[in-house]
């Protein structure tokens, strides 16, 4: 379902995906839910791709979170609500399972959905000015325990209460100390740093990446270790990257990776 307010951009190997709603500080409706699951779905079964960012129009916020004002056609009932709760899953399980490592660009407000999005994001890069907070307490509405599962592994107990029972709402500095952020840049330059830190990223071996992604999510056990991984894990010397790489270093240049 695409959606005009959901764009996706691909420049060599890095893609951006951007929530183009500046006027509603990119919060978001069904359809637009639905088409952010479709574009992570994408970009992850793109293998010409090292790293995808998701970011916001403009820098007053990231994403406010699920577009309120809609709620009044788009849930309400056992109907409507069965149908939000999937199609809201399936979008933070789309970024959440995506093969490349992905970038939360918070510039601004990070509030709601928005949180998590970014929390189902493996880096999240914000300034002094980002926001970052659920206020699930003011709606009189429930977080799936899929959408608290990564907000616990990033915050701890003690945090995440703070965010869903309390309701705090944190500066830039704040989110940095609690683990919220994975950085903290000046004002006005998150997208440039999310941008670079996916180059960097782009720059090593996607294969090394992809595992180690993968291992990440397993040793927390959001995923199981299957027999496969297990071979994965000792065939790296059997990589045309690792051979490339290894004759790289000797020759005292940088290697070139293909992902192979």
């Amino acid at each position: 379902m695409p959606h005009d307010a959901i764009r996706t951009s691909i420049e060599g190997d890095i893609a951006t995906i951007l929530l183009d709603r500046a006027e509603k500080r990119n919060a978001l409706s069904l359809p637009m839910w639905i088409a952010l699951g479709e574009a992570f779905a994408a970009a992850s079964a793109n293998t010409a791709l090292r790293a995808v960012i998701v970011r916001g129009a403009g820098e007053e916020a990231f994403c406010a979170g699920a577009d309120i004002a809609a709620f009044a056609t788009e849930r309400g009932t056992p109907e409507r609500e069965a149908v939000y709760g999937r199609e809201l899953h399936g979008a933070f399980h789309a970024i959440r399972t995506c093969l490349h490592p992905t970038i939360a660009a918070c510039s601004g407000w990070t509030m709601g959905g928005g949180c998590g999005i970014a929390t189902m994001c493996d880096f999240r890069v914000g300034s002094p000015a980002t926001r970052v907070g659920i206020p699930a307490r003011n709606l009189g509405i429930f977080y799936a325990y899929d959408e608290i599962d990564p907000i616990m592994q990033i915050v701890g107990h003690a945090v995440a209460a703070e965010i869903l029972i309390e309701g705090r709402v944190f500066t830039g500095e704040e989110a940095l100390a609690k683990g919220l952020l994975s950085r903290l840049v000046a004002d006005g330059t998150v997208h440039a740093e999310a941008e670079a830190l996916a180059r960097r990223i782009a720059q090593g071996s996607p294969l090394s990446a992809r595992f180690h992604k993968r291992a990440l999510q397993q040793l927390r056990g959001e995923l199981p270790i299957t027999e496969a991984d297990r071979q994965a894990e000792g065939s790296f010397a059997y990589t045309q990257d690792f051979t490339n790489a290894a004759r790289a270093f000797v020759e005292k240049r940088k290697p070139v990776f293909e992902g192979k």
